[in-house]
């Protein structure tokens, strides 16, 4: 795999990361429709008035995912570009010795998976989701889908530039894989429910921390419940990550444990402060970092 071809990739996780966030801010500041219900164009124009804050942080937002989608469409096609080339070279191998002779046989290793046409469905997906949150104006499911469907592009873009893995894992490499894929679940389970969480309006439902109302079970309505739950899979999240840690004694895992400490103290300073807008954007950076983290650690 290319040094161009990897910085590609990380470029484009960086810019997915940075997407990430902005939709945040873009839900936080209440400028979902600051375009209208026009899609992909901006009250009608490309290039709209920008008098005014929502329509300038959706503007925005929509840019950093043009960006977004010319870097991955970008990649899938270096990557078709260099498989074909690196199949072209095998043939040549296969055929007999050059005049600069044969290439060897490893070259076959360093072709880019697949990961790269993912990451082109996934954000072939995400482009629809964005169209039909809009046009059915922010309905919470799609808006939970779509930051799910983000989240799995990060991943994805992640895979690609870290490049494929080297000889197979043994008994041991293979459990440690599993119990890396099994906080991978639960940090995607806990990011969607926190996200579940803020767009049901389900925030300010559990006052305190860190119990809820001053109750260890709240005896309050369903939101409060969704609340009280995102909650325990968070701390559960944080448990299951230390014991990971300390059986795998991989640096990878001991970040994610500071990362998910550090969350888990922004969203106690969130309830305790009264759901601040800084405070709300920080919260959803540092969870898309506990994510890209555990992607990193697994890797």
């Amino acid at each position: 795999m290319t040094r161009s071809f990897t910085r590609l990739a990380w470029g484009a996780a960086v810019c997915t990361y940075l997407l990430i966030v902005l939709g945040a801010v873009v839900r936080i500041t209440g400028s979902g429709m600051g375009c209208g219900d026009h899609w992909p164009l901006c009250h009608g124009r490309l290039f709209p008035p920008l008098d005014d804050i929502g329509t300038l942080i959706e503007w925005n937002h929509r840019l950093v995912a043009a960006l977004v989608s010319i870097l991955v469409v970008a990649l899938a096609g270096y990557a078709w570009w260099l498989r074909r080339d690196a199949g072209s070279g095998m043939r040549d191998v296969s055929n007999g010795p050059s005049a600069h002779g044969p290439r060897p046989p490893s070259t076959a290793l360093h072709r880019p998976g697949v990961a790269a046409y993912v990451a082109l469905g996934l954000l072939v997906l995400q482009v629809g989701l964005g169209g039909v949150t809009v046009k059915l104006e922010l309905p919470p499911w799609t808006v939970i889908l779509h930051l799910g469907t983000a989240m799995l592009l990060l991943a994805t873009l992640i895979v690609v530039a870290r490049g494929p893995r080297g000889a197979p894992p043994s008994r041991a490499g293979l459990w440690t894989s599993r119990a890396g894929l099994w906080a991978l679940v639960l940090g995607f389970v806990t990011v969607l429910l926190g996200a579940l969480t803020a767009n049901l309006g389900a925030a300010s439902a559990c006052l305190g921390f860190p119990l809820c109302n001053g109750q260890i079970i709240p005896e309050g309505n369903y939101l409060q419940h969704i609340h009280w739950i995102h909650r325990l899979l968070a701390f559960t999240l944080l448990g299951y990550t230390v014991w990971w840690a300390v059986r795998t004694r991989s640096r990878g895992a001991w970040r994610v444990v500071a990362l998910v400490t550090l969350q888990i103290g922004v969203a106690a300073a969130l309830v305790l402060f009264g759901l601040p807008r800084s405070l709300q954007a920080l919260h959803v950076a540092v969870g898309a970092g506990v994510w890209a983290g555990l992607v990193l650690a697994v890797l």
